[in-house]
């Protein structure tokens, strides 16, 4: 007997015979097409065809499963409306004027590969989803009919990957289990699994081929193994959680959608922070109006050489896409102080957070900054994409970075290589850069408060020691202060002003940044809708009234 170790994904045991299940993909071409609004009106008719699919497949689930589990069926026809997926796709199309094919395929792996990396367990899950809707509009696309799964008996089948709507398809008494060879948690077999509440593994390692099929075998679900001769039935804990988790999108979902207004209809813009693309499918599942800082040096940090201009530009050009029209800030490169990048060749310093870093690298190695900005600025031609530039002192280094940045847009038009014009801001994130904020205003086009930095830098407390906690105050008066004072200038100069640093998601505050008239927070994904809870329940003008008394 033969034992293969997976990925539990639902608890429980099977026992019935092993069916390897195989089929073939579509082989997706990029084609240039010159009727964007046909292409588009295709996309339209497809789509209408595949909401038409689910809702058969609700009604059968429906019979068989129950509404809750039928539900994911609902879900998918909600995904097919869906703003962010659909705009991507519309994006795609008319931006590079190709076939709704392509789109829909380069949309559906941007947003699968998002969710599937995240770490967070429910959200890698929403990738089978993303996928599934994206197969069934190219099945239709295409004029395929679709390949059913055929099972006589009740069987435990074993695949590389299965879409939910190819299960569910078979009547719920012939589904013993699912087991896939590739993939982890954000298989669809996962969706399918907890939809039917029976056992199933992804990540394992299991032959498909005669050595397998039509043997008798067990899945063990709770130790996550597949093997011969069954044993004893967990499933109930499983199910448990299921509803567990179940119950916990239910409550992200009542404030999904919800525009970010206080009730005295002050609006505030909500971002997300992130550090790589991996972390973009967790900005749209909390439902982020935009990404207000994306750590660039992050894709530095992961390499062991440069990055080329090509590898940055195919990274934010992804972010643009997927993100369909909703701001991106990026951040230019941030190295040094606490990261540190072997390859920069950069001397040991007594103080590196007063040091040698970020824009002070740019401006000393222009062929580095100018290699990211060629990046950046092809790359806003295919969304709406912001440049911030950090640890600004003066108006004179905003100066250079604009002849830097002319040299470069100089460069793009001889090349004939098209890109858009993206905002360009600063991060206000110096003691200096707050009390010349009023001159810095009229150079750029926003501000973003680095509050870890800025409270560092006043307090001259170094953040990274820990030995310095007692002292480190955040909600320090002089931080708080020099925050409103940016605000204020950045509003007296027509522009806005916003907070990244760890302070803009301190929920203790976030009803004196909306006093302070803060435009825009940046936090991570996970701290969006609680925020949005607070603004939503927030009258400003009370709240001032009540700080006054």
């Amino acid at each position: 007997m033969k034992v293969y170790c997976g990925k539990s994904v639902f608890s429980g045991i099977a026992i019935g015979k092993i069916r390897v299940y195989k089929k073939d993909e579509h082989q997706v071409k990029r084609v240039k097409v010159s009727d964007v609004d046909g292409e588009m009106a295709r996309y339209d008719e497809a789509k209408e065809k595949a909401i038409q699919e689910l809702q058969g497949l609700y009604d059968k689930a429906l019979k068989e499963v129950g509404e809750a589990n039928a539900a994911i069926f609902e879900v998918h026809q909600m995904m097919l409306e869906d703003d962010d997926y659909n705009d991507s796709v519309k994006n795609i199309v008319c931006s590079q004027e190709v076939n709704v094919e392509y789109a829909v395929a380069a949309t559906g792996d941007n947003f699968s590969q998002m969710f599937a990396s995240m770490d967070d367990d429910y959200m890698r899950e929403r990738a089978a989803d993303i996928k599934d809707i994206s197969e069934r509009l190219l099945r239709i696309l295409y004029g395929n009919s679709g390949t059913e799964v055929q099972a006589d008996e009740p069987v435990i089948i074993v695949a590389d990957d299965l879409a939910p709507s190819e299960t569910v398809q078979l009547d719920k008494d012939k589904v013993l289990s699912f087991v896939t060879v590739h993939g982890s948690l954000n298989s669809h077999t996962a969706i399918l699994a907890r939809t039917m509440a029976i056992p199933a593994l992804v990540g394992t390692e299991l032959p498909l081929d005669n050595s397998v099929d039509g043997k008798l075998g067990i899945v063990d679900g709770m130790e996550g193994k597949i093997y011969v001769d069954p044993d004893k039935d967990t499933l109930e804990l499983m199910q448990r959680r299921f509803r567990e988790e179940q119950e916990k999108k239910e409550l992200l979902l009542t404030l999904k959608g919800r525009e970010n207004v206080t009730l005295d209809g002050q609006k505030l813009m909500l971002y997300a922070n992130i550090g790589n693309i991996k972390d973009l499918a967790c900005v749209l599942q909390n439902d982020a109006g935009g990404i207000g800082l994306f750590r660039s040096e992050f894709i530095y940090l992961e390499k062991d050489s440069y990055p080329t201009e090509e590898e940055q530009f195919l990274i934010y050009k992804q972010v643009a896409e997927t993100m369909a029209g909703k701001r991106v800030i990026i951040r230019t490169l941030d190295i040094g102080a606490d990261k540190q990048c072997d390859y920069f060749e950069m001397d040991p310093e007594e103080n590196p957070a007063l040091g040698y870093r970020a824009i002070r690298i740019c401006l000393t190695r222009p062929e580095i900054f100018k290699t990211q900005l060629r990046a950046l600025f092809r790359a806003s031609a295919f969304g709406k994409i912001a440049i911030m530039y950090p640890m600004i002192t003066s108006i004179k280094e905003i100066r250079r970075i604009r002849e830097i940045v002319d040299e470069v847009k100089k460069e793009l038009d001889e090349a004939g290589t098209p890109y858009g014009n993206p905002e360009q801001g600063i991060m206000i994130e110096t003691p200096a850069a707050a009390i010349v904020s009023d001159q810095l205003a009229k150079e750029v086009d926003f501000f973003s408060i680095g509050t870890n930095d800025l409270t560092q830098y006043t307090l001259a407390i170094d953040r990274q020691n820990t030995k310095l906690d007692e002292f480190y105050d955040p909600h320090h008066p002089a931080v708080l202060r020099m925050i409103a004072m940016v605000v204020e200038n950045a509003h007296r100069a027509g522009i806005w002003a916003g907070i990244c640093g760890e302070l803009g998601a301190d929920q203790s505050l976030t009803r004196e940044f909306l006093a302070m008239g803060v435009d825009e927070l940046s936090v991570s994904p996970g701290s969006i809708l609680p925020i949005r809870k607070i603004v939503l329940e927030t009258n400003v003008g009370e709240f001032k009234a009540g700080k006054e008394c």
